[in-house]
């Protein structure tokens, strides 16, 4: 029989009151706890080193051992985030009523007027969903659209961005044309051409994405002007995008943006907005409000919402606003461009990211190597170095896609990259 020892029964029962004595100090009974993620001063870094992101890789709650390099799937919510969640399910817990309503007024007088200001467009654009996939249908089957009418999609578009359209093609007899798009990218104007370029007479509306699953960098702003010229809508999948670096909506003036604030954001899963450019209104009709009206457009489902996860959009906006957006992009460049110059030293890797920064993303990076089955690569690298990666197996490729965030450091994609050169 195992010896009972004092000492750690002792501690246990000092660790257990611990815990919910602090628990009970971070999440009061209706408390909201957004000021605990705007970070302080001497938190914030100066330079792209692991040294000075240190503090910012102590406030996330990843268990030790783990290495997290799949952000493009999903983002790691800060512990400010996880506790603002936990927060919000109390306060409806203990007084349903009140907590309900300090909940919906935090996510309409906070959280949307921060994702507006933080995308530079007005607040009633803005509608939050539960994640791109959502918006992205909301805007395709909004588009009014009549039987012959042609809408234009990429190759390298998610599911998600494509499966609405073939849905409306196969019940409402429009047309889709699919436009080829390289991996990598060539140049700006090439994927700039290759779009404006296949617009014709029956060509109604543009669906592409900002940044592709596998990381590539469209030239939205340009495609979107082009595209207005000729009176075609532009509908832009910004779900890789938002998060990575800085976003006006209102200076690419496409007609709609969907996009899913649980990857780069680190919002809470379940997480999501869709804009629509008030003069695509009467283009893209909501699907919800039999009488719209300007001042109540009627874009946003209806029903009881998951409001301890939305209100909790607002330490995550507040979170990587307090850091700075060009600090992030600074970051995960920097550490993707170490990733890569590592990448270039393994035998029968060849990377597929775009080598310049306008055509890629600050984080992600795609690339194969002879002889590895992406999909087998996962589960390897996982067993070998408890860190998470993904597979690209599209576009024609066999790649594997890294995606590093601010909390990542070049320690551990040293052990990656040791990792797949012995895969």
């Amino acid at each position: 029989m195992k010896k009972h020892h004092p000492k750690s029964s002792s501690r246990r029962k000092f660790l257990k009151a611990g815990f919910f004595g602090s628990a009970s100090l971070l999440i009061p009974s209706h408390g909201l706890l957004a000021e605990d993620s705007i970070l302080p001063n001497s938190v914030i870094p100066f330079d792209d080193s692991d040294k000075n992101w240190k503090k910012i890789r102590s406030q996330f709650i990843l268990d030790r051992g783990v290495t997290y390099m799949n952000n493009a799937s999903l983002g790691m919510p800060p512990s400010a985030v996880v506790k603002a969640v936990s927060s919000g399910y109390r306060s409806i817990s203990q007084e349903p009523l009140h907590g309900k309503h300090d909940l919906q007024d935090r996510i309409s007088s906070k959280v949307v007027p921060s994702l507006a200001k933080m995308f530079g467009v007005g607040e009633k654009n803005m509608t939050l969903t539960r994640n791109a996939s959502e918006a992205l249908y909301m805007q395709t089957m909004g588009v009014k659209l009549n039987p012959g009418d042609e809408v234009l999609i990429t190759s390298q578009e998610h599911p998600a961005g494509s499966r609405p359209w073939i849905y409306r093609e196969t019940n409402e007899k429009i047309k889709i044309r699919y436009i080829f798009i390289p991996s990598p990218l060539k140049t700006k104007q090439d994927t700039i051409d290759r779009i404006i370029n296949e617009i014709g007479p029956q060509t109604k509306a543009i669906s592409f994405c900002h940044v592709t699953r596998g990381g590539h960098r469209y030239p939205v702003k340009e495609i979107c002007k082009e595209a207005r010229k000729r009176n075609v809508l532009t509908l832009v999948d910004g779900a890789q995008a938002v998060g990575q670096f800085s976003i006006n909506l209102n200076d690419l003036d496409c007609d709609a943006y969907s996009a899913s604030l649980h990857k780069w954001i680190l919002a809470p899963s379940g997480t999501g907005f869709l804009y629509l450019n008030e003069r695509s209104h009467d283009r893209i009709r909501t699907l919800f409000e039999p009488e719209p009206t300007d001042e109540n457009p009627g874009y946003d489902p209806p029903g009881t919402k998951d409001f301890p996860v939305r209100a909790a959009i607002l330490d995550a906006v507040n979170f990587v606003q307090s850091i700075g957006l060009g600090r992030i992009e600074s970051r995960c460049r920097f550490l993707s461009d170490y990733l890569k110059m590592g990448l270039n030293n393994i035998k029968g890797i060849t990377i597929l990211s775009g080598a310049k920064n306008e055509l890629s993303a600050p984080g992600s990076t795609i690339f194969e190597k002879n002889g590895l089955d992406a999909i087998d690569s996962v589960k390897i690298i996982e067993d070998k170095i408890k860190t998470h990666i993904d597979e690209h197996q599209r576009d024609g490729h066999n790649a594997i896609r890294i995606s590093t965030h601010i909390y990542n450091t070049t320690k551990q994609i040293d052990r990656l990259l040791n990792a797949l050169e012995l895969a």
